[in-house]
């Protein structure tokens, strides 16, 4: 029985851009963040062939490689989300490269919405397979779904190194400052956690103190 030549599998783009992208990530980012990149690009790709998608590698990798540089203080606002903060400085990186504004705008949405739920999957594919990327090497969805020989070779180019631990404090690090950013996303679960009293608003309470009085019964309607 020969066994599966994923060689290519484990190839990251070379282009002047996808180069480019790595050196920020290298330069700005810590081993653990650089090495979950790089792993989410290699699972998100190889999604994408299994599934038969057609997708853009190259952009694919530059939102692989920014996806968590939000996290990065370099790249931190005091008041958006992490996640915007990474879509906005791969759009900052992709505009000095003349790429179409569509193209910018598709990476800017997979960085944006790659912790969202439910959303990326119905987007376009390189905003799916970054989410699918990013949960199969966060969480382990789809784990049994993905070749074993595969998941065992890109784990041994780029090592989990205290993986679950290490990425649970690099990420709440990333926000830890600005925890209102977290509202309605799976991050404020991440600060009740770490921040002593700290809880999300919730939207019952919002919705009761909404400036709006209740309209008195004798509703206006047409028959």
């Amino acid at each position: 029985m020969t066994t599966p030549n994923f060689s290519n599998a484990l190839i990251i783009p070379d282009s002047l851009l996808a180069k480019e992208a790595t050196e920020i990530l290298r330069e700005h980012s810590t081993d653990l963040l650089f090495n979950h990149s790089v792993r989410v690009y290699l699972f998100a790709a190889e999604q994408g062939r299994q599934r038969k998608l057609r997708f853009d590698t190259e952009l694919l990798y530059v939102a692989a490689a920014f996806h968590d540089l939000g996290l990065i203080k370099k790249f931190s606002s005091p008041d958006e989300r992490f996640e915007v903060d990474g879509a906005n400085a791969a759009r900052q990186f992709l505009s000095t490269h003349n790429i179409a504004e569509d193209q910018v705008q598709t990476v800017w949405e997979a960085i944006a919405l790659h912790t969202t739920p439910g959303i990326p999957k119905y987007m376009s594919p390189e905003v799916a397979l970054l989410n699918s990327g990013v949960l199969l090497d966060v969480i382990g969805v789809g784990f049994d779904q993905f070749p074993a020989e595969l998941r065992e070779e890109i784990v041994a180019k780029y090592p989990r190194t205290n993986f679950k631990e290490g990425f649970i404090q690099e990420y709440f690090a990333g926000f830890a400052h600005k925890p209102a950013t977290t509202y309605g996303t799976v991050n404020a679960a991440v600060c009740e956690r770490f921040i002593p009293g700290f809880k999300s608003p919730n939207a019952c309470d919002l919705i009761a103190a909404s400036p709006f009085p209740d309209s008195q019964h004798k509703a206006h309607h047409h028959d």
